[in-house]
């Protein structure tokens, strides 16, 4: 919440700012009004857009179903020798990394951040950045709304009920009965999946992921989910990005790690006579 007040205290900043300026600030309000306007539409067309794809599923699509099928099972089979497994190793995991994992998953602080993104490219006029953050804030709205319905759905048991695995109650409403999927695995790998794109070297997606997967793995050591139920959020939160990212590109001409050397988002390690320097290009 409070990053969501910076944002909002930086918006009235800027718009005081440019009430000074006369005409030019009528026209460049103008002009801002209608890139919001462009980008909203584009956040909650590009939910629509990924939870239709369903419905244009081709064979590989179902490959690639039926592999996460798979594998979400052989994690369920194993759900409670993981559980316990975790549970033995939580003394291991140092308070901060639990205590991020919390709050790195938390809706207020998601939407704070990826607001900040958004708000940032849009008065910066970076179009870039724009996009990206209409990427973040449409690929949450998804996965967040598509995890809630499927909590209430489920009803699986949370493992610190110590009712079970096998035990379910669908529209149990109880936070009890709201285990699959996690919520805080959804949005922090998706928001990792978002940053990762912008780059093309592993040295620098490897650490954004390992960032990304943290809260879900928390979950299980706080017994609030199961492996299975945080393995298939990253896989939800994975293909909802994918989907939005590729309705984005008929909406925006401008994109990281484009084909063009020159538009290409990078990171570089700079070094000349007695200077090092690091360059973020994007």
């Amino acid at each position: 919440m409070k990053k969501l007040m910076f944002c909002l205290c930086f918006l009235g900043l800027l718009i005081s700012q440019g009430q000074s300026n006369g005409s030019s600030f009528n026209d460049d309000k103008q002009s801002l009004w209608n890139d919001f306007t462009y980008d909203m539409g584009n956040v909650f067309q590009g939910v629509g857009y990924a939870y239709t794809r369903p419905l244009y599923w081709q064979n590989d699509d179902f490959y690639i179903l039926g592999a996460t099928a798979g594998t979400t099972l052989g994690l369920y089979a194993y759900d409670d020798e993981l559980r316990q497994y975790f549970v033995n190793h939580k003394q291991d995991v140092p308070n901060l990394i639990l205590d991020y994992g919390w709050y790195a998953g938390s809706p207020q602080n998601n939407y704070g951040a990826t607001g900040a993104v958004y708000l940032t490219g849009l008065f910066t006029r970076n179009e870039k950045l724009r996009r990206t953050g209409v990427l973040l804030l449409s690929s949450a709205t998804a996965t967040g709304f598509l995890q809630q319905f499927t909590k209430s759905v489920a009803g699986r048991a949370r493992p610190q009920t110590n009712l079970g695995k096998n035990h379910f109650k669908p529209f149990g409403g109880s936070a009890g009965y709201r285990s699959f999927p996690s919520g805080h695995a959804v949005l922090t790998f998706t928001n990792a999946h978002v940053i990762a794109k912008q780059f093309d070297s592993w040295w620098i997606k490897g650490p954004i992921y390992a960032i990304g997967m943290t809260p879900g793995l928390t979950r299980i050591y706080e017994e609030q989910h199961w492996a299975s139920d945080v393995f298939l959020s990253w896989v939800l939160s994975y293909f909802v990005v994918e989907s939005i990212d590729k309705y984005l590109d008929k909406k925006y001409d401008q994109k990281y790690n484009s084909d063009s050397k020159d538009n290409l988002t990078s990171l570089n390690f700079t070094f000349s006579g007695n200077r090092l320097g690091v360059v973020y290009s994007f």
